[in-house]
């Protein structure tokens, strides 16, 4: 059981891996809408599985469940899509991706299980590997003048982080309360936009799909399976294994015209590969 949830919670970080290009894809909808929009697809999707099978009950939850699931979720998305508004998309994707290194850490702190030095190394690997992709280009590092864009995407590592390991608490709620997440942190970014915020709708049929494709993906089923790793999984493993979104975040975003290619996304993928498999290890 404990395996086959890791092997979900990894399905959630390969759907995650074309977040940022299907952000970029959307057009330039503002931060608090885009999260309002992509949640209600996200949610309403869930929600017609819950009603389908019967299971609108577990939306029953106490008030601890609620402000975690919807505050992490809230704060994470605002956070991320505002660094990507403001900010490269390749830089601030990977400085966002320095939540598994967080999980990982924080794992021995927020969930009682042991951190190994296997563990430690393995993160530590792919902490190294970000570092090659974020600091290896051409001009001899991150660009410069977003420091803004850039501290957003640093607090949302911390926010998913925290949310990740602090979901572990939490291991008796049924993982379609999620649904429910995501309709109240839609609402909370509406009522935000709504008063901060002008509004920007998509200009084609391509930002259209790409919207519907967040709320479905990213923003939808893989909080599911995301939810279920994280609570009856291997959650120090999930953690180095979400090296691997940064590396095909960044290839996508390559093949796309969006960020350039290089050696520093090569010597990324061996190092993240091999932090992964020294922290796969159960010897």
């Amino acid at each position: 059981m404990k395996d086959a949830a890791t092997f979900l919670g990894f399905l959630a970080i390969l759907l995650w891996s074309a977040f940022a290009l299907l952000t970029v894809a959307s057009g330039a909808m503002p931060p608090f809408q885009l999260t309002a929009v992509t949640f209600a697809i996200g949610g309403l999707s869930g929600l017609v599985l819950l009603v389908l099978r019967g299971e609108t009950n577990v939306l029953r939850q106490g008030w601890s469940v609620w402000a975690l699931g919807t505050g992490g979720l809230f704060f994470y998305h605002t956070l991320y899509f505002g660094a990507l508004r403001s900010a490269p998309p390749a830089q601030a994707g990977l400085i966002n991706y320095l939540w598994p290194l967080l999980i990982v850490l924080f794992s021995a702190l927020g969930t009682g299980e042991r951190l190994t030095q296997r563990h430690v190394l393995g993160a530590l690997m792919g902490f190294a590997g970000l570092a090659v992709l974020l600091l290896g280009g051409d001009g001899g590092g991150a660009p410069q003048g977003f420091v803004p864009g850039y501290g957003l995407a640093l607090a949302a590592a911390f926010v998913w982080a925290g949310y990740s390991v602090l979901s572990r608490r939490f291991k008796h709620v049924p993982s379609g309360v999620v649904a429910g997440f995501c309709l109240a942190t839609s609402a909370l970014a509406a009522l935000a936009h709504l008063a901060l915020e002008r509004t920007i709708w998509p200009a084609d049929a391509w930002q259209w799909g790409s919207l519907v494709l967040i709320g479905l993906g990213p923003v939808g089923f893989a909080f599911f399976l995301w939810d279920r790793g994280v609570k009856h999984g291997d959650i120090r493993l999930l953690g180095v294994l979400s090296y691997a979104a940064p590396v095909l975040s960044t290839g996508w975003l390559v093949l796309a015209g969006q960020a350039e290619p290089g050696w520093p996304l090569a010597v990324a993928c061996a190092m993240i590969v091999l932090g992964g498999a020294v922290a796969a290890r159960r010897t």
